[in-house]
């Protein structure tokens, strides 16, 4: 299929230039000199945004639950595998026809019904992720500051601002203005960012993993770990799975806005799935070794926090490089997967208002003022919303392209102005079963209860892009019979 699909101008040419007037330069079909990405630009892209502090909270939540370590690699790796294979397929359009996500989704939902599914990617997601990584983020930055400046977790003492202690709250600032800066600076500093920042962390990251495994006496003490609680069950670890997918749904769903500057499809097909799981065996490693080992040689730890890991080093350097590393990581995942989109997704709905950066300014001011702290002590919560928002959207637009539209789009129809008569405002189907599987995946949350439902939610990725994919191909499929 990747053999038969080439990459090339002919889609665009068909198009006269007055059909780009409704849409800003970011949303038009990108040249052939501006679809350069070849394999190492695609492998390099999430390298060091695997590393952030959120993903290794999530996996904590793992051990927890009562998986053991070699469970937890496991789950990891799946989990790996699952997100890559997604980036490619719901990639493909993209890279095919050099469009961004934005333009995808109208080609699935019409121009007025794809303002929810962007609203949803953009903003809500875009949002949400900003603060819950943001504050995740200074909190790592308290541990350095009072390595540095000791007392600094005193500040305050003990007053809080909305919930947040006080010094969290200035670090969160700080964080804050670092992170608006770096995607302020352009598609030319979020570049140097995504390449040069995944070597830094990775360094890094491999001296955490050999100091954790030395300090639990070595890789086979690590293997063998088991929380007190071990407990192993099928849908627990299809749960813990889909949580860590949920927390790459947001780059799946808009893995176009990548991919359509690749140079070839193969380059895609072969460069995301060879850096990310590359990615993950390292990230799966370090992960263990870290909770595993300071679990084993610190049992005073009670909870499986990877900066409170970190901080049992001796060494002040090492503990603030090391999370450093992480925290470069995180800049890097939030700048590129979620400013950036969002920026895109605002600038699509509202081109006279938004431009890509006032549109990620906008999720950053909006990222602090939905007090992300009381969403981080509900990750598996907050991820199942996500996956029920993602998995569905996901599975719609994977139908309609490679099923519905058997892989061809019509330039010009999407990028018709909003009432010429090639255009199209809605797609019922799409819209339908989108609200469908939405309340499939997400009932569960408010009606634990009820054991189907509570699965579903459990599941909420997995469960809202397999139904859309079903629902959807088969109304597409009776409304062509008809």
């Amino acid at each position: 299929m990747l053999e038969e699909m080439s990459i090339s101008d002919q889609f665009v040419e068909e198009i006269d230039v007055t059909d780009f007037e409704s849409v800003g330069e970011e949303l038009r079909p990108k040249s052939e000199e501006e679809r350069n990405w070849g394999v190492g630009k695609f492998a390099t892209l999430w390298m060091g945004s695997v590393h952030n502090i959120l993903s290794y909270m999530t996996v904590a939540g793992f051990f927890i639950l009562g998986l053991n370590s070699k469970q937890v690699l496991a789950a990891v790796m799946t989990s790996a595998v699952i997100v890559s294979f997604f980036y490619v397929v719901n990639g493909v359009a993209s890279a095919k026809y050099g469009i961004p996500f934005t333009m995808v989704l109208r080609s699935v939902f019409g121009i007025k019904g794809s303002k929810f599914p962007a609203l949803a990617r953009g903003l809500i997601a875009g949002v949400v992720f900003f603060g819950t990584q943001s504050y995740v983020t200074a909190g790592a930055m308290d541990v350095i500051f009072e390595r540095i400046f000791p007392g600094y977790t005193s500040i305050g003492g003990g007053a809080t601002i909305l919930g947040s202690p006080i010094y969290t709250a200035i670090s969160f600032v700080l964080v804050w203005f670092i992170t608006v800066l770096l995607f302020m600076g352009g598609n030319k500093v979020i570049d140097k960012l995504g390449t040069y920042a995944s070597p830094v962390v990775y360094l890094f990251i491999i001296g955490a993993a050999v100091w954790a495994i030395n300090t639990a006496g070595g890789f086979g003490n690590v293997l063998a770990y088991a929380p007190d609680n071990a407990k192993f069950t099928i849908p627990s670890f299809i749960a813990c799975v889909s949580a860590l997918v949920s927390n790459w749904a947001g780059p799946i769903v808009n893995t176009g806005d990548f991919t359509q500057r690749a140079k070839d499809m193969k380059s895609m097909a072969i460069g995301l799935p060879l850096g990310f799981i590359f990615s993950y065996v390292l990230f799966a490693i370090t992960c263990v070794s870290l909770f595993a080992g300071t679990a084993l040689a610190f049992p005073e730890l009670t909870s499986f926090d990877i900066v409170m890991s970190i901080n049992q080093m001796d060494s002040s350097l090492a503990v603030i490089i090391l999370i450093m590393a992480l925290n470069i990581g995180a800049f890097a995942f939030v700048v590129f997967g979620n400013l950036y989109p969002a920026g895109l997704q605002l600038t699509s709905l509202m081109p006279k208002i938004f431009t890509v950066k006032t549109g990620g300014i906008v999720t950053a001011l909006l990222g602090a003022a939905i007090l992300p702290w009381k969403i981080v002590n509900n990750l598996f919560l907050f991820y199942s919303f996500i996956g029920s928002m993602f998995g569905p959207i996901t599975g719609i637009m994977l139908s309609d392209f490679f099923i519905n539209k058997k892989q061809e789009l019509n330039l010009k129809e999407i990028y018709a102005p909003e009432g010429s008569p090639l255009s199209v405002s809605y797609n019922k189907q799409a819209m339908i079963v989108l609200i469908i599987s939405f309340s499939l995946s997400m009932v569960g949350a408010f009606l634990p209860g009820i054991p189907v439902l509570k699965m579903l939610n459990d599941f909420a990725f997995f469960s809202g892009l397999i139904s859309s994919f079903v629902l959807y191909t088969i109304l597409t499929l009776v409304q062509k019979k008809s």
